[in-house]
């Protein structure tokens, strides 16, 4: 699977499966799913994979590798993931900048600290996985409301990792916004302190307006203006890249999620299409 042929994307959600099987050919270029959620699931859901497998092409977004972790690497889930990857040629694989298990699984995505420190073992433990899966990966910056320890700035830490790992970034546009509304920051100018050919994909989701500075990523709703403009603004430092539209609950009809897509679609053409930096 090409790159250059990936535009538009959805999540695979289960609770869209039904949906998702009756959709019509070329309504997306891609759909994207969290592999762990995948691996080994037989019956019905396994099925409804498989044929959507053969119908789109598929992009991976983890959730459970923990690369900020302290508790060692999980070899067999890296292992099954890259058995995954192949079978279904997904070129676009991604996962968090956090961590999400210690003695178990947390089940939320944890904010790594903004150290040096930090900035060195992650990045070992992203070389490491990119060893295991035999190809370059990209890490999604998140969204978090508390910061363990901040020596750096956020900006500042993401940037040391892509750098010394040599990895990609999955620009999380709506985490963006979340996160310069909860802490203070300039969105636009953290867009332009990332650097360019970094970015690999994108994704846009929909969060919920607790208060005037505090916004919870809840990609439980239609994407908000503010997040379609900072989009726009992404498109045209870094190009259209392979964007998703990520929704995990309060699901619409298909046809709106199709419009939210079209959305994406008509912003990364008024930039001139897909491109790379």
């Amino acid at each position: 699977m090409n790159t250059t042929s990936l535009f538009t994307g959805l999540g695979l959600r289960r609770g869209l499966m039904a949906q998702l099987l009756a959709m019509e050919a070329g309504a997306v270029d891609f759909l994207e799913c969290a592999p762990e959620n995948w691996i080994g699931v037989g019956g019905a859901y396994g099925q409804g994979l498989a044929c959507l497998a053969e119908r789109f092409p598929l992009a991976c977004h983890g959730l459970s590798l923990s690369l900020g972790g302290s508790a060692p690497l999980d070899i067999g889930l890296l292992e099954q993931t890259r058995q995954f990857l192949d079978r279904h040629q997904v070129c676009l694989y991604s996962e968090h900048l956090s961590y999400c298990s210690d003695d178990g699984h947390l089940y939320d995505l944890m904010p790594i600290p903004f150290t040096e420190e930090a900035v060195h073992h992650v990045v070992a433990r992203i070389r490491q996985a990119q060893d295991h899966l035999q190809r370059r990966i990209a890490v999604e910056n998140i969204s978090y409301y508390a910061a363990p320890y901040q020596a750096m700035s956020e900006l500042a830490f993401i940037r040391a990792v892509l750098d010394e790992a040599d990895c990609d970034l999955l620009l999380d546009v709506n985490n963006v916004f979340v996160n310069a509304c909860n802490h203070g920051y300039d969105a636009e100018a953290f867009l332009q302190g990332l650097p360019l050919g970094r970015v690999t994909g994108m994704h846009v989701a929909g969060h919920y307006d607790e208060a005037p500075d505090l916004k919870v990523d809840t990609h439980g709703a239609p994407v908000r203006d503010d997040v379609w403009r900072l989009f726009a603004i992404a498109c045209e430092r870094f190009g259209a890249q392979p964007t998703v539209l990520e929704r995990d609950f309060n699901y619409p009809p298909l046809a709106e999620l199709l419009e939210e897509t079209a959305r994406i679609r008509a912003v990364q053409q008024a930039v001139g299409g897909l491109r790379h930096g």
